[in-house]
């Protein structure tokens, strides 16, 4: 709990057996949490059967992979159903360390923000932390333009580690949304459109041999689906568009 407050941290799974328990007893030793909501998307490991034995956890699998952006509908679906007022997305992977919870919770928890990001750019973090510098450019060159484009004013767009409050989510049609990587761009892009500002805290992180990564030409599609995004962001605004996106938000 924060300030009566319940505290529901989600984790979408996929083979993360190896990091798994690291993560979570990490997030449980931040003693806000109340509760860890862990949806797995039909890994080949063994994650469902760790997953099964951690205590205060809600485990839910997908019988096939379904993407993560599907995974994550579940997971806030899930956390939503749980009674949280404040939801914390962590990667099971480890790379982003669960010690910033108490801080992200706390700007959402006081009514400062309703979203909160964990940043790799700030403060430097991401390249040294291990992001192979083509990465880097291409988070830098995309969050140019879809800062350009949103009239924002975030650091980037891309990372995983995210607060939400429990008025934001509901009011998000996150359902609409992409099953695949961009889901986590459009989501942004929703908030946007309903005038929330959005905070930032750095976040040191991790890229090992167990982190997830998706593949270059994954990478490049998914570059391709976050200019789109944001070019049928601000054609929406125009209202030279309507987009399914951000149809009930207008």
């Amino acid at each position: 709990m924060y300030k009566n407050k319940k505290i529901v941290v989600v984790m979408p799974a996929y083979n993360a057996a190896k990091t798994l328990v690291k993560t979570y007893n990490e997030v449980m030793a931040q003693e806000i949490v109340d509760w860890v909501v862990i949806v797995d998307d039909a890994s080949h490991d063994t994650t469902v059967d760790i997953a099964r034995k951690l205590p205060q956890t809600t485990v839910s699998t997908h019988p096939i992979n379904k993407g993560y952006g599907a995974n994550q509908k579940t997971c806030y679906k899930l956390a939503l159903n749980e009674g949280a007022d404040i939801i914390v997305m962590v990667h099971p992977d480890y790379q982003y360390t669960p010690k910033l919870i108490p801080a992200m919770v706390s700007l959402i928890g006081t009514g400062v923000y309703h979203c909160v990001l964990g940043s790799r750019i700030l403060g430097g973090y991401a390249v040294k932390g291990g992001m192979p510098v083509w990465r880097y450019i291409a988070n830098r060159f995309l969050t140019l333009i879809e800062n350009l484009f949103l009239n924002a004013k975030l650091s980037e767009f891309h990372t995983g580690y995210r607060a939400y409050s429990r008025e934001l989510l509901l009011k998000i049609p996150f359902e609409n949304n992409s099953d695949d990587f961009i889901f986590d761009n459009q989501v942004l892009t929703q908030i946007h459109w309903l005038g929330y500002t959005i905070a930032e805290v750095t976040c040191p992180t991790l890229y090992s041999p167990d982190a997830s990564s998706i593949t270059f030409s994954r990478s490049v599609k998914y570059g391709l689906e976050c200019l789109i995004v944001a070019l049928v962001f601000r054609l929406a605004k125009m209202k030279i568009i309507r987009s399914r996106l951000y149809a009930t938000l207008e």
